[in-house]
């Protein structure tokens, strides 16, 4: 496009001034002029680089718990227990445990032939009762099983070899022909087995130990001092020996006044009251 000088378009401004079409014409180029530059200003004005982010959407109102259940409200509402009560209490029965065992008297721990004689007598007390008390077979509590036989020697050979071996002897009385209250004869209240072989020499000792001095009740300071001493007492030299391996048929021979074992009746006994034959071994 050609450019029209300054001077000339002054002139031509001047001479529509004169002939009266100044406001007319003069604003013609004015706004091409000014159309021309609105798209500069325009674009002067547009904003440069990234487009401005828009505000963060506001976000919704939280949603409400859900109501407890009448039972769930009730049991958060009560009382919770301290956890140094719940300490405590799972302590009480060891603090109980412990003041029992402080006021009770601890019972005497029998060792030696009692010690073994209670545990042996669990085979005994189906027919014996669990304290002796009686039952199948005869009582043995409240003195009996000494009215029976006043000495160990009699009762040893009597459980070694049962009722059947006195049978066969032809023994009719075993223990005390004088017994109080009658004696007692063989097989007449059932069969007694005997326990030689089936147990230890020495259990067997301590089974009979059991039955004198606990559950019947033998002086052991008194009347049976003697006795209780050789055979029963933790000291007994006659258990020491069974404890080893020695048998009780034989170990007489190194304890002098202690009876055969099987070879006859002991003093007291139905040979010595004349109504019984002498066993034989």
């Amino acid at each position: 496009m050609t450019e029209i000088p300054e001077h000339l378009l002054k002139r031509s401004r001047e001479r529509r001034a004169a002939l009266g079409g100044g406001d007319s014409s003069s604003t013609a180029p004015a706004t091409t002029s000014e159309s021309s530059a609105t798209p500069a200003v325009a674009a002067a004005a547009a904003p440069s680089g990234p487009a401005p982010r828009g505000a963060a959407p506001t976000p919704s109102a939280p949603v409400p718990p859900k109501p407890d259940s009448f039972v769930v409200a009730n049991y958060r509402a009560r009382k919770k227990i301290p956890g140094w009560a719940m300490m405590a209490l799972s302590l009480l029965p060891i603090w109980m445990f412990m003041y029992v065992r402080s006021v009770t008297a601890q019972a005497q721990e029998a060792v030696g032939p009692l010690s073994v004689g209670a545990e042996q007598y669990a085979t005994c007390a189906g027919c014996h009762g669990a304290n002796g008390q009686g039952g199948v077979g005869y009582q043995f509590s409240e003195g009996e099983v000494l009215k029976t036989f006043p000495h160990i020697e009699d009762q040893l050979r009597y459980v070694m070899y049962g009722t059947g071996a006195y049978v066969v002897a032809g023994i009719d009385v075993y223990g005390n022909p004088n017994r109080e209250g009658g004696a007692h004869l063989a097989g007449a209240r059932g069969a007694m087995p005997g326990f030689s072989g089936s147990i230890t020499d020495y259990e067997l000792l301590g089974a009979v130990c059991h039955e004198r001095y606990t559950l019947s009740g033998a002086d052991a300071d008194g009347e049976y001092a003697e006795e209780f001493e050789k055979w029963c007492s933790e000291e007994s030299e006659i258990f020491a020996e069974l404890e080893g391996g020695a048998a009780l048929a034989t170990i007489h021979e190194a304890h002098d006044g202690v009876i055969p074992i099987g070879d006859g009746p002991a003093p007291g006994s139905a040979a010595e009251g004349g109504a019984a034959k002498p066993m034989e071994g």
